[in-house]
């Protein structure tokens, strides 16, 4: 009678990541298995969703702070202490994303504001709402009228209120060129917007 020996490759064959617990999923997902990650997905998807949209009341925001979870996943799997559960790290990220977007939609509405805060004579009222609103859609409509890296310069120390040097390392510029591209870019729009009103 022959005895079959399991093989060694079955023996060292890693379990696939519906089979692990926490702890196991947490290092693929920080090596970077992308069954793992799918496996994340699928399982957390929609708290995450349902959480999103509970804190932003947007629906597309919600799905962009999704995807933000899932694509920092793997990098952020690295710090996973086992503190709390996975589901619970998960939804902690999910916050964090959420907190970002809304600082950074409450910048982009306060650059607005000072954007449209330009010296208007007369008392305030609805006369002076439309005029707000014109000037909000006529910005919009010279922004897309900017080159590209005047237009990316522009948002970013404007509208995210980045400083130069940090608008420098994401746009992956000089910094002097930044600030010039900047330059032209506020005196584009002033020129545009004169146009529009001569």
């Amino acid at each position: 009678m022959k005895i079959r020996w399991p093989s060694v490759a079955a023996a060292v064959t890693p379990a696939a990541p519906e089979e692990l617990g926490e702890p196991e999923l947490a290092g693929r997902l920080a090596a970077g298995d992308l069954r793992a990650l799918a496996l994340a997905f699928d399982r957390w998807h929609g708290r995450v969703r349902t959480l999103a949209r509970r804190l932003l009341s947007d629906p597309a925001a919600a799905e962009d702070v999704v995807q933000d979870v899932f694509t920092l996943l793997p990098r952020a799997a690295k710090g996973f202490r086992g503190d709390a559960d996975l589901e619970a790290f998960l939804l902690g990220i999910a916050v964090k994303r959420v907190r970002r977007h809304r600082r950074a939609a409450q910048r982009r509405l306060r650059a607005l504001a000072r954007m449209r805060a330009v010296d208007r004579p007369g008392p305030l009222g609805p006369e002076h709402d439309t005029y707000r609103r014109e000037l909000g859609a006529r910005l919009a409509a010279a922004l897309d009228d900017l080159p590209l890296p005047q237009r990316v310069a522009f948002v970013l120390c404007e509208v995210e209120e980045l400083t130069a040097g940090q608008a420098a390392a994401i746009a992956d510029a000089p910094e002097a060129t930044i600030r010039t591209r900047l330059f032209h870019a506020r005196r584009r729009l002033r020129d545009l917007l004169a146009g529009e009103r001569g």
